[in-house]
């Protein structure tokens, strides 16, 4: 589904990523691990195409991606749901999933008929302005704007960060779904080693915009963890 090879990114002159090689198997979920501001998000941001520069090859489906930028990206069938949601508060939930369409390959403005069986809430209340929702609504309803593209790829910058522990679990349930049921690959970046263990079928830890480990999830033990992801 996706290969990086000898990937390096920069934001301006700052290097942030570092020789990174890694593969992701079609509809696996990766979970991208390591302590706060080793790259994982600038590992999302560089296969999104979002970084000022980057040196290396970045495949996708078997085509050469590196010099396309993140609206042909989008169009082929990536998706990123960033850290912190970043829906737009003044418009409904309904405009901020068709915002998402726009990154359809077919031109197609519609929301899309996964959503009432995903998200039952977002499909009653589609008029209600998305600012006023919960932050495991917005979370959920960034979720449904990224399937509005119909990506074949996801990635999911922490998604359980800054939500309620009650809607933890259903978003990680969501997650699941996605993958298991719609058969959406995902790249996850996740501090919690557990949902990490449960959702994953491989990881790849990080540490100073290198990957350090990585492999089938049975490979993530409380040794790898303490050695990378210990304060």
């Amino acid at each position: 589904m996706l290969a990086l090879r000898d990937v390096d990114s920069f934001y301006g002159r700052s290097h942030a990523l570092h020789g990174v090689s890694l593969a992701v198997a079609d509809r696996a979920v990766t979970a991208v691990l390591g302590r706060n501001g080793v790259g994982k998000t600038t590992l999302l941001k560089t296969i999104m195409g979002l970084l000022d520069r980057t040196r290396g090859v970045v495949e996708f489906r078997g085509a050469d991606v590196t010099a396309q930028p993140a609206f042909r990206r989008a169009r082929a069938g990536i998706a990123y749901v960033p850290q912190g949601r970043e829906i737009i508060p003044d418009f409904t939930i309904r405009e901020n999933i068709l915002m998402g369409a726009f990154a359809r390959a077919d031109g197609k403005r519609a929301i899309p008929e996964i959503v009432p069986r995903l998200f039952p809430y977002l499909a009653q209340n589609m008029e209600r302005p998305g600012g006023v929702l919960s932050g495991g609504q917005q979370q959920q309803l960034a979720i449904a704007r990224a399937l509005a593209a119909e990506p074949k790829l996801l990635l999911l910058d922490e998604p359980t960060e800054g939500i309620q522990p009650n809607i933890v679990e259903e978003i990680e349930a969501l997650i699941l779904r996605l993958n298991k049921e719609v058969g959406i690959t995902v790249i996850l970046v996740e501090q919690n080693v557990g949902f990490a263990r449960r959702a994953a079928d491989a990881f790849v830890m990080m540490e100073k915009g290198r990957v350090v480990a990585s492999g089938a999830i049975a490979g993530l033990t409380d040794a790898v963890v303490h050695r990378h992801m210990a304060v």
